[in-house]
């Protein structure tokens, strides 16, 4: 399968270690960045301008601003679009393909495990959810909204839970703790607990860590005292709203 990427910043850039299997050919317009993936990835072919679209499964990965000044000639087998907040209906009047895919990884491809919204096309939905998941898991989604809501838990929130993570080191830190020791801990901590949510609701799992008048339960009604809960919340349907107005 013939890949083109167009665009290879943070996400893009992310994306390559798991797509560098397939025949891959990269699009990326800034010289000083296009020399940096030659150095990582002499196996890749990285062009300056973007080639003719036939036969090419097409992932495009620029700003979603950037959609109106792109210019492509030719019709993708496939586009697989990674631009927030972007209708398949815009992309379909800017790009020519037989099949359209909306998808939203996060950055934690670069490590092979991102969490991939996936929706459009089901005639290609197969190929679609094999391609994406060479950076981590995906999912398909049943509508262009579920993805529209699903780019704050599966994109967003990375960014969210490292804001958790740095405020968790902090305390910590304040109360004496080293921080290369806290970070060691934020490490294994957040790798642990992913594991245990892939086959336990997490009021479940809150439940088993928090004993009655435990310390666990102290710092519980601490965050619930500060509206942390309810913060979330919002994030959540701040995220979806920007989403639609990108749109």
């Amino acid at each position: 399968m013939k890949i083109l990427l167009i665009g290879a910043g943070n996400m893009g850039g992310a994306m390559l270690p798991g797509l560098k299997k397939y025949d891959v050919t990269v699009v990326e317009a800034y010289p000083q960045r296009a020399k940096e993936l030659k150095d990582i990835y002499p196996d890749i072919k990285i062009v300056n301008d973007i080639p003719k679209l036939d036969n090419f499964v097409v992932i495009l990965a620029i700003k979603p601003q950037s959609l109106a000044s792109l210019e492509v000639d030719g019709e993708a087998k496939a586009l697989i679009s990674i631009l927030a907040g972007t209708p398949i209906s815009k992309l379909k009047a800017k790009i020519k393909a037989k099949k359209y895919i909306r998808a939203m990884p996060n950055v934690a491809a670069l490590k092979a495990k991102a969490i991939t919204s996936v929706t459009g096309d089901r005639e290609f939905k197969d190929e679609a959810v094999e391609i994406l998941s060479s950076i981590g898991k995906a999912i398909w989604l049943d509508s262009e909204k579920h993805l529209d809501i699903a780019t704050g838990i599966g994109g967003s929130a990375p960014a969210w839970l490292a804001m958790v993570a740095e405020a968790l080191s902090d305390g910590a830190v304040n109360l004496g703790l080293p921080r290369d020791v806290s970070y060691e801990y934020l490490g294994a901590l957040f790798e642990g607990v992913g594991e245990l949510l892939k086959d336990k609701h997490p009021a479940l799992l809150k439940d088993m860590v928090m004993s009655p008048g435990g310390t666990t339960a102290a710092g519980y009604a601490a965050l619930e005292e500060k509206g942390v809960r309810d913060a979330f919340i919002k994030a959540m349907k701040a995220c979806y709203d920007r989403s639609r107005e990108l749109g």
